[in-house]
C-alpha cells in the first residue's frame, strides 16, 4: 500500500477521537485576499548554446531560474486571491482545504460536491492522492502529490517544499497540504490536529521563509507560519502543489 495512503489512513481514524477537523465550525467567512506584488528580479539571461533546445526544456530552466532568484531576493512574495470559507463540520476539512484552492481558480464548487468527489465520510478524507486527483479534475492537471514520510522533514523536503509552493502559487495555484500534530504561527498561536487535517498554502513572503495559510477549521481563518514548521506538520503526510 502507498504510505501516503497507509498513514493517513491509520492517523484519519483517530480523527473523530482526536478532533482534527473541528465539529460544529459555524458559518461561512468569505475573505478574498489581494494579490501582492512581487518584487522585481533581474532579468534571465538566455544560453545560445541552447538555442536548439525544446521549448519545454527552455521554458523550465527559465522558471527554476526565476524561482532560484526570488529565493535569493528574500523580498519575494505573492497572495492569491480566495474565497475562504470555514468548514462546517468535523469531517469537511478536505473538501473545505480543496474548495479554497479552487475557487482561486476560478471554481467554485459546494463542500458537499467536494465531498463526494473525494470520498469523504465522517471519518475523514483519506490523504493528499484525493485532493490531487480531484483538483486535476476539476483544473485540468498541473497539480502533482508529494510525500514527506518521515516523522520530521529533511533539509532537502524542506527545499523541495519551498519549490513547489512558490512554483504552484506563481501559476495561481494554491496547495492543500494534509498535516497532522501541533505547530505554532509567527504570532505564537497554537494549532493543533493531532488526529490530521487538511488546509491550504496560499501566499508567501521573504522568498518562501514564510507561508500563508487559510485553515478552514481556525476562528481567525488565516496566520502565517515558518516553512520549516509548515513541512514538519506535514511529515509522514503529503501535499497536493
Amino acid at each position: 500500500m502507498n504510505p501516503i495512503v497507509q498513514k493517513s489512513c491509520l492517523s484519519v481514524a483517530g480523527l473523530l477521537v482526536a478532533g482534527g477537523c473541528i465539529a460544529g465550525v459555524a458559518g461561512a467567512a468569505s475573505a478574498e485576499a489581494t494579490p501582492l506584488s512581487t518584487a522585481p528580479f533581474g532579468a534571465i539571461g538566455v544560453d545560445m548554446s541552447d538555442r536548439g533546445a525544446d521549448k519545454g526544456d527552455r521554458a523550465d530552466k527559465d522558471r527554476k531560474s526565476d524561482r532560484a532568484d526570488k529565493v535569493r531576493d528574500r523580498r519575494a512574495e505573492r497572495m492569491v486571491g480566495i474565497e475562504y470559507q470555514a468548514q462546517p463540520n468535523f469531517f469537511y476539512c478536505g473538501p473545505a482545504a480543496t474548495r479554497i484552492a479552487l475557487t482561486a481558480q476560478g471554481r467554485s464548487l459546494s463542500q458537499d460536491d467536494l465531498a463526494a468527489k473525494l470520498g469523504t465520510t465522517e471519518a475523514g478524507t483519506d490523504s493528499a492522492l484525493d485532493t490531487t486527483r480531484v483538483l486535476n479534475e476539476l483544473t485540468g492537471a498541473g497539480y502533482e502529490t508529494r510525500e514527506i514520510p518521515g516523522p520530521v522533514a529533511k533539509p532537502e523536503e524542506v527545499d523541495r517544499l519551498r519549490a513547489d509552493v512558490l512554483d504552484a502559487l506563481d501559476a495561481g495555484r494554491p496547495v492543500v497540504a494534509n498535516i497532522k500534530g501541533t505547530a505554532v504561527d509567527t504570532d505564537g498561536a497554537p494549532h493543533s490536529y493531532e488526529g490530521g487535517h487538511y488546509l491550504t498554502l496560499v501566499g508567501y513572503r521573504d522568498g518562501g521563509d514564510l507561508i500563508r495559510i487559510a485553515d478552514p477549521a481556525a476562528p481567525q481563518g488565516e496566520y502565517w507560519m515558518t516553512l520549516e514548521k509548515v513541512a514538519n506538520w506535514i511529515a509522514e503526510r503529503g501535499y497536493s502543489a
